[in-house]
């Protein structure tokens, strides 16, 4: 895929997946949205402008100067938004960081990989259709999965947190957020033998 060189400052884009609205806040579906807030608190941003179709900033994080972005079109079309940001930052596919949910996961399970398959994930599915390819790192936060197989899927992920899964995941999302300061300050390697 050719990029046009536009900024070479930006040296990672990191892309929180989720659902925008109210509807969707405190979901299982948006571990990823979550990670942001965090993220927000820890460094004292404000990921608010909108462009590209979502919520972004450019912010330096540990040195790093970083785009970080949350799409607001709908988990199923994440993949246009990251790809007009990788062009217009000449940013490649490996220092795309995405950080999203995971029903095969435990709750409050982390897990980070350098690259791989979608695993079932459709905003991940999206960006591996648009992107050229699923060579980019990502962080899963484990949000369980349903108590039993009639469960429908959607509604499983879109249902509300709530006791010791909303706790378990808010404190993966925290380990999450540091895990990418690890990956962009270190390495990949390094983050999953510390944060795995």
């Amino acid at each position: 895929m050719f990029f046009r060189k536009r900024d070479s400052s930006v040296s990672w884009i990191i892309v929180f997946l989720g659902n925008p609205g109210l509807r969707y806040d405190n979901t299982r579906h948006n571990a990823g949205f979550l990670t942001a807030d965090i993220l927000e608190k820890n460094f004292d941003i404000k990921i608010n402008r909108l462009k590209y179709r979502s919520l972004t900033t450019s912010a330096t994080l540990c040195k790093q100067r970083v785009f970080l972005i949350k799409p607001q079109t709908y988990m199923n079309l994440s993949g246009s938004p990251v790809r007009q940001a990788m062009r217009y930052f000449n940013v490649p596919l490996s220092n795309v960081l995405v950080v999203s949910d995971d029903v095969s996961l435990p709750a409050g399970k982390l897990r980070i990989r350098q690259m791989g398959s979608a695993g079932g994930h459709n905003g991940l599915k999206d960006i591996i259709a648009k992107c050229g390819g699923d060579g980019f790192p990502r962080i899963k936060i484990g949000v369980g999965s349903p108590p039993h197989e009639e469960y429908d899927m959607a509604d499983w992920v879109l249902s509300k947190l709530e006791g010791k899964d909303k706790e378990l995941i808010t404190e993966a999302a925290t380990r999450a957020a540091k895990a990418l300061e690890t990956i962009i300050t270190k390495s990949i390697e390094q983050a999953m033998r510390e944060h795995n």
